[in-house]
């Protein structure tokens, strides 16, 4: 095969042969000519070719100057080491890498470009290989940058003492080695001085097996409280390329009802940015909240406003400034005690079916790989893994009314297990309707669930909680079960009584069965807690004030975010051993588990939790030498046994 011309070299011929002109003889390459022509003639050829030669030397210089430019551009290896070394906190590890851009042409970083980094304990284990990703310039929250030299992974410690790391960065076609591969290094990590609410001072929140997570530090159990909308938490002006697709449905929001709640110290970008929703997280923390959830994906969907993409159809191009921004959010979260719960898509988007029959297949646009295992999917969850997983308390929510046939959620399932370092919960959330078909062939060891996310009517919670903690402990893999979303659809949780002229009632639209934050609290909260339960989020519906699409006030709820603190409260404050103990709701006379009766969560010859509703009277457990004290669910103060009021009734029995 000839070799292919090289135009600097071209240039440089030219230029030699220029040079010289012998008289009479004008050189085209090195051919002499036999006749004289006239000087004019002479002249006029040795411009055309000076003018050639100059051209050519142009255009060397320009690609030149681009491949100089280009080699400039790539950084020099380096790493940095950044966060507070200590074991629970975020450590940092930065790559001057090769250069690239969110949208260049020339290497797309989040499909053509790999990092990986290995860390290893000096002792051997733990070790973890953690995805990385590219972060522009490295500060890119700031300055909106786009493109530059930085790829980014993080390390969350569980152990102190030394860590080692080995960086892997090579191009996905080929594995050619880049800038950085091989970068090698250690550190040193000291035990954590985080304390309180602060995530760090109690370890990774981790499924071991049973019904309820347990911190990996302290070692204690979470019972979660908190809210499940707006859904679109994250459509928030504040971030970087974020725009409403459907405004009137579903328009972006500045949280300004809670920029009162930011407080001097709390994180900001670009100025002022992030205080309505930073001071959002504070106020459910001030409430002494602990979870709240939020799509990061719901382009098509109900508010499609959300998405990480540079632009809303490029699912192959990522926002580095905006999800920095959205870190810095959940940053605050952590140390604010909040459990992140991501719901990674809804039944929107999930497939290519609209809603859940199974006639309404379409071609769906947004649908990450219709719904399949493919590019799309896979580099959508690697980049959500890789920016968030060192967070300490979350779970992946393969998604909101999720319609995936059952092969798809386990093959999602399975690369998030492979993919997270972590190793963090994975439950799924579906329609009422459709649980029975969803949720059994997932039982046991047939999927990686850690659990599920109900959806259920607000009277149903105790019911299809007690279920699910049955059939997957049956299964030998107990699930982490938590109602997160309270029907109808379009009430949910009602705002308090007064609340933008609110009477206090949810009811249908032709005023028939209504209820109120009582009938939640009850049937809701406490139905969960007494059927084994890892608790509540609640669900805003979308006809009343304040509500799933158009929350911006979490003061809406007040009076159930009480209520909420005080069961939490309940069950801290009397060390109840509630991991140690089952629903057993025949004990108080309400062997089916009905709405409206008492329930019953029991450690048999030890203690006894019941709820026991307005007008039920307390059942006789039988037991001799037990002492009984009664509660007042509103207030948490303890109260006599009075029948005409809801009451929790917490019997023990001495040790002897």
């Amino acid at each position: 095969m000839a070799e292919k011309a090289n135009p600097c070299n071209q240039s440089r011929s030219l230029g030699r042969r220029l040079a010289v002109i012998p008289e009479g003889k004008i050189s085209s390459f090195s051919e002499p000519i036999t006749r004289t022509p006239p000087k004019d003639l002479i002249y006029m050829r040795t411009a055309i070719r000076y003018t050639e030669f100059m051209s050519l030397r142009i255009l060397a210089a320009l690609l030149l100057t681009t491949i100089i430019a280009r080699a400039e551009n790539d950084g020099d290896g380096s790493v940095a080491i950044s966060g507070e070394l200590r074991t629970w906190h975020a450590v940092t590890i930065t790559v001057d890498g090769p250069y690239a851009s969110e949208s260049g042409s020339a290497m797309n970083p989040f499909t053509g470009l790999e990092m990986t980094v290995a860390f290893t304990h000096e002792s051997g284990s733990p070790a973890y290989r953690v995805p990385g990703y590219f972060a522009a310039d490295g500060a890119a929250a700031e300055t909106s940058a786009t493109a530059g030299t930085k790829w980014r992974a993080h390390l969350c410690p569980d152990l102190p003492g030394k860590w080692n790391y080995v960086v892997t960065m090579k191009k996905v076609a080929g594995g050619e080695e880049t800038t950085g591969n091989g970068a090698r290094g250690s550190f040193e990590i000291l035990t954590t001085d985080k304390a309180g609410r602060d995530f760090r001072g109690r370890g990774r929140l981790t499924y071991i097996g049973e019904r309820y997570l347990q911190f990996a530090g302290d070692k204690t159990y979470f019972l979660k409280a908190g809210p499940d909308a707006p859904e679109t938490l994250l459509a928030y002006t504040g971030f970087d390329g974020t725009v409403a697709n459907n405004p009137k449905k579903g328009p972006l929001k500045t949280w300004e009802p809670h920029r009162r709640d930011w407080k001097q110290g709390d994180p900001t970008w670009q100025g002022d940015q992030g205080k309505g929703l930073i001071g959002a997280l504070n106020y459910l923390a001030a409430k002494r909240l602990n979870t709240f959830s939020f799509l990061t994906y719901n382009a098509g969907g109900d508010g499609d406003n959300v998405w990480p993409f540079v632009s809303r159809d490029e699912a192959l191009r990522y926002d580095c400034s905006k999800l920095d921004q959205w870190g810095i959010v959940f940053d605050h979260a952590m140390a604010n005690g909040l459990h992140l719960h991501f719901k990674l898509q809804e039944t929107e988007n999930d497939d290519n079916r609209r809603g859940h029959k199974e006639s309404s297949t379409s071609d769906v646009s947004t649908a990450l790989d219709g719904g399949e295992l493919g590019p799309e999917r896979t580099l959508y969850l690697r980049e959500m893994i890789a920016r968030y997983s060192h967070h300490l308390a979350l779970n992946w929510n393969l998604g909101e009314e999720n319609t995936q046939t059952t092969k798809q959620i386990i093959a999602m399932a399975e690369f998030i297990r492979e993919t997270d370092p972590y190793g963090h919960p994975i439950v799924i959330h579906t329609f009422p309707d459709q649980q029975d078909k969803v949720y059994q062939p997932l039982l046991g060891d047939a999927s990686e669930l850690t659990g599920v996310s109900l959806q259920n009517g607000w009277n149903q919670v105790h019911q299809r909680t007690a279920k699910w903690v049955r059939e997957s402990t049956k299964a030998g893999r107990p699930w982490v079960v938590a109602n997160d979303e309270q029907g109808p659809a379009d009430l949910g949780v009602p705002p308090d009584p007064g609340y933008e002229g609110f009477d206090g009632r949810a009811a249908n639209k032709d005023g028939k069965g209504s209820y109120d934050l009582h009938d939640v609290l009850r049937e809701t909260l406490w139905g969960n807690l007494l059927a084994g339960g890892a608790g509540v989020e609640y669900y805003f519906g979308y006809r009343l004030p304040q509500n799933d699409l158009l929350c911006e006030d979490f003061r809406s709820r007040e009076q159930s975010w009480d209520f909420c603190r005080i069961a939490l409260e309940f069950f801290e404050k009397n060390s109840i051993p509630f991991q140690e103990m089952e629903p057993d709701d025949a004990l108080a006379g309400n062997p089916q588990g009905k709405s409206g009766e008492p329930w019953c969560l029991a450690k048999k010859g030890e203690i006894y939790l019941l709820f026991l509703p307005a007008g039920r009277d307390m059942p006789d457990l039988k037991l001799e030498h037990s002492t009984t004290r009664f509660i007042d669910p509103t207030t948490g103060n303890e109260i006599k046994d009075v029948r005409g009021q809801d009451r929790v009734a917490l019997v023990c029995i001495p040790s002897p």
